[in-house]
């Protein structure tokens, strides 16, 4: 029989999952809906709800139930619920109540200025909101690498990636930035003169909008449980049974938007296919933002930019679009992997995104360590930008070091996971690949239910069950091995 206590601090856990989802449509509300006017009253309504769902996690009365559960009465999987709680308890406890409350408010603060001054490029005009960001993230990552006993920046990576260490990151990041630049160079030399045929606009967002749909029931999205908006920055937030993902349109080009749309029905469907017995306890939730942004890139990317996939898509463009010379089959193909170096994250192809990942992991570790100062950051960013991708930034603060919004509410040590996660997908797509040998067949079909079973099975189910190590190596035998990531991009881009 299952302790009570034990069910006790289940229903705390239930109660916080209940505040998360309010907290989460509160916040879709406010990058997709909300007047401008209304930000610091979201604001201040936001940051109370931290504190309280903050005081609910480190209450006498949490900590007296998790001391007092008793393990060998649990499952398995009640025991690695427990494993789930005790850690999201032990992280919160160290951490005061008037700092969770100060960085929700500064952080929603800090977004509101970033949406004014990052298309005025105006750096000077973000610099007293951010600065306040960075002295509030630096605090807490003082605090929890006392707790902790590691580095400040590998304090706060650990939010996002528990248990990895800098030691661990450094290793691939180092062996990643020794094969990047010639294999980028091959890359982009292969591909002389090959360019493809661009898409003319102008293309209206309703049609668009309806394209990125069609593609979305494709990949099994439920709208029943879900659905699509616009934002400045795209992404995917809400819960379980309420999924919420943005895109941003462009009237004189396309397939952006509808790649950023493939891109967050990745973290979607994970979203909508946790395992629901455990949705509302944290053993339930995705396993960390890594296996995250994984499953976005397996949609994006893996599957996204094949040539399997992108053959299927041609009709649906030409029937949500009309017909014109850049949606030949051939021509897609090149489109879709076009190698060329850009200024803009999001907007990058496969190759290159790694360089801009590597930019952004030197200059937030520097920055959360104290080696620079954000007055630091432009110089470093033009320096990085040439050095890693050729190209020049400077006096360029909009597609420079005001292009992203993560930093805006102190997410340092999300970055590094976009790489780590191209690295799993590759890895998950080749062990998906070993087990279903008629994959690529069946997309080419048009049918991609084996890859979305798959991972459904492997990744999607599983949520927090198992910690990161032991779910990638039940999935595809062996640990996270970047060298999946290599074979792929040599494969397509410098073999195909």
């Amino acid at each position: 029989m299952t302790d009570t206590t034990y069910q006790q601090l289940e229903g705390r856990f239930t109660r916080l999952h209940r505040y998360a989802h309010l907290g989460a449509m509160a916040g879709w509300d406010q990058l997709t809906m909300m007047p401008t006017g209304g930000n610091e009253a979201r604001a201040e309504a936001m940051a109370e709800l931290s504190v309280l769902m903050h005081e609910t996690l480190t209450a006498p009365e949490t900590r007296r139930l998790l001391a007092a559960v008793e393990p060998s009465s649990l499952n398995e999987a009640q025991q690695a619920n427990l494993r789930e709680i005790r850690r999201e308890v032990d992280d919160a406890t160290i951490m005061p109540p008037s700092l969770v409350e100060a960085q929700s408010l500064a952080g929603a603060r800090c977004e509101k200025v970033w949406r004014t001054c990052r298309p005025n490029n105006d750096w000077e005009g973000f610099l007293p909101t951010f600065r306040e960001v960075v002295r509030l993230s630096r605090e807490e990552a003082r605090i929890r690498a006392e707790a902790a006993g590691c580095s400040r920046y590998e304090a706060l990576l650990q939010k996002f990636e528990p248990g990895l260490t800098l030691e661990a990151l450094d290793n691939i990041f180092n062996d990643l930035r020794q094969w990047l630049p010639g294999l980028l160079s091959e890359a982009v030399e292969r591909q002389r003169g090959q360019d493809p045929v661009l898409p003319r606009g102008p293309f209206g967002e309703a049609d668009q909008r309806r394209l990125g749909e069609r593609v979305m029931r494709w990949l099994g999205f439920d709208f029943e449980h879900g659905r699509l908006d616009v934002s400045l920055h795209p992404f995917c937030g809400g819960v379980p049974d309420d999924v919420r993902l943005t895109t941003r349109y462009r009237s004189d080009e396309c397939l952006t938007a509808l790649m950023g749309i493939i891109h967050e029905t990745g973290h979607a469907r994970y979203e909508q296919n946790l395992p629901e017995a455990w949705r509302r306890q944290p053993a339930g939730r995705a396993r960390s933002m890594a296996v995250h942004e994984s499953q976005s890139l397996s949609f994006e990317m893996q599957l996204g930019r094949s040539a399997a996939f992108v053959r299927q898509l041609r009709p649906w463009l030409i029937e949500a679009l009309g017909d014109q010379p850049a949606f030949d089959a051939d021509n897609l193909v090149r489109l879709s992997q076009q190698v060329r170096p850009g200024l803009i994250r999001v907007d990058a192809d496969e190759v290159s995104y790694p360089a801009h990942i590597l930019l952004r992991y030197d200059i937030e570790r520097a920055l959360i360590e104290g080696e620079i100062e954000v007055e630091d950051i432009p110089a470093r960013w033009d320096e990085a930008m040439q050095h890693l991708l050729g190209l020049d930034t400077r006096g360029n603060y909009r597609d420079g070091c005001l292009q992203d919004i993560h930093w805006t509410d102190g997410s340092f040590g999300y970055f590094p996971t976009y790489s780590l996660g191209a690295m799993l997908a590759a890895q998950l797509m080749a062990a998906a690949r070993r087990a279903e040998p008629q994959l690529d067949a069946r997309i080419a079909e048009g049918d991609p239910s084996l890859l979305l079973e798959w991972l459904r099975t492997h990744i999607w189910q599983q949520g927090s069950l198992l910690e990161t190590p032991e779910l990638i190596t039940r999935a595809t035998g062996e640990a996270l091995n970047p060298e999946y990531y290599r074979r792929h991009l040599r494969a397509r881009y410098l073999e195909g």
